[in-house]
């Protein structure tokens, strides 16, 4: 028998599904998050339902909104199913299902934000929280800082009370808090990007500057933004991933989230109207994230851009594939070993090689077929943050940087838009068009790519770097993507 999911049918889920461990009807919202994609509901919000298990947090339920297209589909999908979903953990050892429970409700995407502007006056808002993805922050990709040029964020400027981005939005918003007398939200981001927290604060305090001085001011003195560290791999929901649960659960879900059972917040305590409890279910608070944010983005997403574009060229279709790929998986591992690892500064209590050892046992996990394309999105903004970083340490350093001169020269190829089959690459990028032109005069001149200053920098200038990169993307086209890693690897 089928089930649909809904409030209705919580007392009747299919054996193997657990429900929500407390009573929907108490929650009331504490959190009002922006972008309900997988990412965030395979995380926060499973934190969030962990500790409300426990008792005595119902007032930290989360409040759904978003500003785009995609979050009108996802809220339409969501409230018709009572705002409820499902988190499947996969791995070697079976199915870890369970119906999430958090949300309170799901705003209406609509013009000039007015549901968000209410939401965020109201004082029971403690929290806004962030999952707008690593390009959604209005930022030069080589030098980290708000970039105000993008036309949306000037028409915020000129026009403060009818914003239409979300940074504008919370602008608004804390100058309705702060015109009421009341104590601001703190505003989370749970984005992977570096430095998340001051990146959020350039952003809002940057939009507040240019259109009131004096309110600027009073957000940098009164307003939290914490850095944190988010892991959990969470590919997107295909079809077949829901008829799965359809098939082997019996549930009928919308919008089901699959993810491996790997789960981790490292964030900093700082918190301007109060935080749920979160340590009392894992979260590891501290007073400064850099060290697990710089272990993670080096040597994780790091780790993912390196078998991304050497596994597509190959033909893997997945993240495991590409690990267990004689040639891609030893790419990885000797690219980290030797120019990524070596330069990541110490963690607290923590194996930078143990690290390295987990994260190629979670990318090798067949359960959660996190697709290649996937990790081969939108590098124009991951690549300055993934990658260039650990070559600029590596070369002040004076260490080898051939490794990850391959690896940009692989995304080269890759943006080449055609693989070495003459199989059109489709766009995979918000900057595809332009990659392509550079990947193509690239071919001939090497430095081409490289003088993309906005992602490459300094590198981009390196005689070393330019080099190794010259000689990596020749041996791509001369001798095709499994010779040059053959000869990488010396075999």
């Amino acid at each position: 028998m089928t089930i649909r999911l809904s409030n209705a049918t919580l007392d009747k889920l299919p054996e193997g599904i657990a429900a929500p461990g407390y009573d929907r009807s108490l929650l009331a919202p504490g959190i009002l998050h922006v972008g309900m994609g997988n990412f965030h509901r395979a995380h926060q919000a499973v934190y969030l339902d962990n500790l409300m298990s426990l008792g005595g947090s119902e007032d930290w339920a989360i409040l759904g909104c978003g500003v785009v297209r995609y979050d009108a589909q996802q809220r339409e999908a969501l409230v018709g199913q009572d705002c409820l979903y499902t988190v499947v953990e996969q791995d070697g050892s079976g199915d870890r299902a369970r119906v999430i429970g958090v949300m309170a409700g799901f705003l209406p995407v609509e013009k000039g934000n007015g549901a968000i502007l209410a939401a965020m006056a109201d004082p029971a808002v403690r929290i806004v929280s962030l999952t707008v993805t690593e390009g959604g922050y209005f930022i030069d990709p080589a030098t980290g800082v708000f970039d105000p040029s993008s036309p949306d964020i000037q028409a915020d400027i000129a026009d403060p009370d009818h914003p239409t981005t979300i940074f504008g939005t919370i602008v608004a918003g804390l100058r309705a808090r702060r015109a009421a007398g009341e104590v601001p939200f703190t505003i989370m981001s749970c984005d992977n990007v570096p430095h998340n927290g001051v990146v959020t604060r350039n952003a809002v305090v940057g939009i507040a500057e240019a259109q009131d001085p004096d309110l600027a001011r009073w957000i940098a003195g009164n307003v939290a933004f914490p850095n944190g560290m988010v892991d959990r791999i969470t590919p997107a929901t295909t079809p077949e991933r829901r008829e799965y649960l359809l098939s082997a659960y019996g549930l009928d879900d919308a919008r089901p989230v699959f993810c491996e059972p790997f789960l981790q917040w490292v964030l900093e305590d700082r918190f301007t109207a109060g935080r749920p409890a979160l340590e009392n279910v894992g979260v590891q608070f501290v007073d400064d994230v850099t060290p697990y944010e710089h272990m993670k983005i080096r040597i994780l997403n790091g780790g993912h851009a390196l078998i991304a574009y050497a596994g597509h060229l190959l033909g893997c279709v997945y993240a495991d594939e590409a690990m267990t790929h004689p040639l891609v998986g030893a790419f990885m591992d000797k690219v980290e070993r030797e120019e990524i690892v070596p330069i990541v500064p110490p963690v607290p209590d923590t194996s930078l090689v143990q690290y390295l050892d987990l994260i190629k046992e979670r990318f090798a996990n067949p359960r959660v077929e996190d697709q290649v394309r996937r990790l081969c999105l939108d590098g124009s903004n991951r690549q300055p943050k993934f990658i260039v970083p650990s070559a600029a340490d590596c070369l002040k350093a004076g260490r080898d940087i051939s490794g990850l001169a391959l690896a940009s020269a692989l995304w080269c190829r890759y943006c080449y838009g055609e693989d070495e089959q003459g199989v059109a690459i489709e766009p995979n990028d918000p900057s595809w068009d332009r990659l392509v032109e550079r990947a193509h005069a690239a071919r001939e001149n090497p430095a081409d790519w490289l003088g993309m200053e906005d992602i490459y920098g300094d590198v981009g200038r390196n005689p070393i770097f330019r080099a190794a990169f010259a000689a990596a993307l020749e041996s791509l086209w001369t001798n095709g993507t499994e010779a040059t890693l053959r000869a990488y690897l010396g075999h």
